[in-house]
């Protein structure tokens, strides 16, 4: 089942590989937006509260973690594009390896310094115990989001985006089965909650290991692939290391713009968390659309095609543009009967809208830079650019650094709120200019 993206009508291509990918990731916001439903109508809504301000140090733990392993799995699109099999498998074999480095480092790190985080982010006192239980427990899972976020990007990194698609449902399925029952029947809270997450993830990336070795050959390292090699090496921490800084870089900045929200109390937080979960599922085929412009990319730059690149990217832009008008209409109309979904009856909604409509209304003006930041951003890396995808990153945290430090001084929630659009249009700017330059680069090389 795998793709060659280098020959044929580009639109097609690219929206086939595209659809699979955004049902997954819509199942994948799922079944994390279950945790926060159940939780908080099960637990109420302190304990939503709870899981909701570690959202953005989640982002930054396991995107960080995410981020190098998945940076690791461009050098497998580039060498899948050129033909090189044999380079393929050593490339697979060369990123498992340096991402069991990275999975210790990361977990050993961020239990030993959660508690200093959560206090730092100004974390309110009536949900910090449930806050740390919730996010410590998700750190001791880093090892199975990881895996299965590698394997499935070796997967995507030959063209097969509908094999882990069919993990991730059953998956998301498993996890709101464990969530029902360690919640509800075993009374366990944000525990149970967070452990539902891990085992469903560790299931993900045994279902993607069982189907590789048995599958795709390709991608099935020999004996003599497992070490670590020199060149992959290099090559691959080059693109690795800037992707894990960039997810960084961005979480710390939402990280402040959390620190921010969290000083309105739970009822803001709680509300936020619930609007911020409601559009991230709406988002998902932004973020889809970058994930294939990544292999599209990967391979065409290892077969030589820039031109084809190119127009790919313009393709894309054009369907991210349609995707963002549509996002934005269905978050305006369909914010208040979202908020139902994360609240008991018992809860007064009319407290909670205000809140969320703040946030969600000004993010939903901005949606059409941020589409955009996805396709520049992943196009770069698929070339195999980190540096100015990371960049774009900085440009991120400064924005929401200055807009949050304004919400704090001002104690406007508005403010606080406008964060990620003032983010988003930056980093659209920026991202932007930086593939241009990126483009013209490569070109040249090709010419030299």
């Amino acid at each position: 089942m795998e793709t060659d993206m280098t020959r044929g009508n580009p639109l097609p291509i690219i929206l086939k590989f595209t659809i699979p990918l955004l049902i997954g990731n819509i199942f994948q916001q799922f079944y994390n937006m279950v945790d926060t439903i159940i939780v908080g109508r099960f637990v109420g809504p302190n304990a939503l509260a709870a899981v909701g301000s570690t959202g953005t140090i989640m982002f930054l733990v396991i995107g960080f973690s995410q981020g190098m392993s998945t940076g690791f799995t461009v050098l497998t699109s580039q060498r899948f594009g050129a033909g090189d099999e044999n380079g393929t498998k050593r490339s697979v074999a060369n990123g498992i390896l340096l991402s069991l480095f990275v999975i210790g480092i990361m977990t050993v790190s961020s239990l030993s310094f959660m508690r200093i985080l959560l206090r730092l982010m100004n974390t309110p006192s009536d949900i910090m115990g449930d806050a740390y239980t919730y996010i410590s427990i998700i750190c001791m899972g880093i090892i199975a989001n990881v895996f299965y976020n590698m394997f499935s990007s070796f997967l995507r990194a030959v063209g097969n985006s509908r094999i882990p698609l069919m993990f991730l449902v059953f998956s998301a399925c498993l996890n709101i089965i464990l969530d029902l029952i360690f919640v509800i029947i075993f009374k366990m809270g944000v525990a149970g909650a967070a452990w539902a997450t891990n085992v469903s993830q560790g299931v993900s990336a045994l279902l993607c290991i069982i189907y590789i070795t048995r599958k795709m050959p390709v991608l099935t390292p020999e004996r003599h692939h497992w070490k670590l090699h020199q060149y992959d090496t290099r090559i691959q921490l080059s693109v690795g290391i800037p992707m894990a800084l960039q997810f960084g870089i961005t979480a710390s900045g939402t990280m402040i713009m959390q620190s921010a929200v969290n000083l309105f109390g739970s009822v803001a937080v709680a509300s936020n968390t619930a609007a911020n979960k409601f559009q991230s599922m709406v988002i998902q085929g932004m973020i889809a659309m970058g994930q294939t412009m990544a292999t599209y990319a990967g391979q065409n730059y290892g077969k030589g095609d820039i031109g084809r690149i190119k127009r790919g990217v313009r393709l894309a832009l054009t369907t991210e543009l349609v995707y963002a008008v549509v996002s934005t209409i269905v978050v305006v109309l369909g914010l208040p009967f979202a908020l139902r979904l994360f609240f008991s009856g018992n809860v007064d909604l009319a407290e909670i809208l205000p809140w969320a409509k703040t946030y969600s209304y000004l993010c939903a003006a901005f949606y059409i830079p941020l589409g955009t930041i996805f396709i520049f951003r992943n196009t770069m890396q698929g070339c195999g650019y980190g540096f100015l995808p990371m960049m774009g990153g900085v440009v991120e945290l400064a924005a929401r650094l200055i807009t949050a430090t304004l919400a704090i001084k001002l104690l406007s929630f508005p403010l606080a709120c406008a964060c990620d659009p003032a983010a988003w249009l930056s980093a659209a700017i920026f991202t932007g200019v930086s593939y241009i330059y990126v483009i013209k680069k490569v070109e040249n090389q090709q010419v030299a």
